[in-house]
């Protein structure tokens, strides 16, 4: 499944909102992510018409199943790669950065490689 990064961004944030609060709201994501409430609303859209999201009557946003292995795999990657860089030196501001970045580059392969790396070299 191919999905624009900026979709897998309000996916990552709708997972860790929902893991933090227990509900998601749009404004929760305009107040999270700094965007136009517009905007959140235009891509809360796009999400429910691709069905990686449903809203219910009272504005409450919960990831599908499709929606919540999107999600999922993104944070993994995100999390991964701020680790790694944050291991091997990047101070933590930065490695988030550029591990959000990262994560929507990176070849599978690439990412199964430095994945690889990581976990070998914190078992040692």
């Amino acid at each position: 499944m191919q999905i624009r990064s900026s979709a897998e961004d309000y996916l990552e944030t709708i997972l860790l909102l929902s893991r933090k609060t227990g509900e998601v709201r749009s404004i929760d994501i305009v107040e999270e992510m700094g965007f136009s409430k517009p905007s959140v609303s235009i891509a809360m859209k796009k999400l429910r018409e691709n069905e990686l999201i449903d809203m219910n009557d009272d504005g409450y946003i919960n990831l599908t199943e499709k929606g919540l292995l999107a999600a999922k795999q993104v944070y993994e990657r995100h999390a991964t790669l701020y680790d790694w860089l944050v291991s091997i030196g990047i101070n933590k501001k930065l490695a988030a950065a550029d591990a959000c970045r990262m994560e929507h580059v990176l070849s599978e392969d690439t990412f199964s490689a430095i994945k690889r790396l990581h976990e070998e070299n914190q078992n040692k």
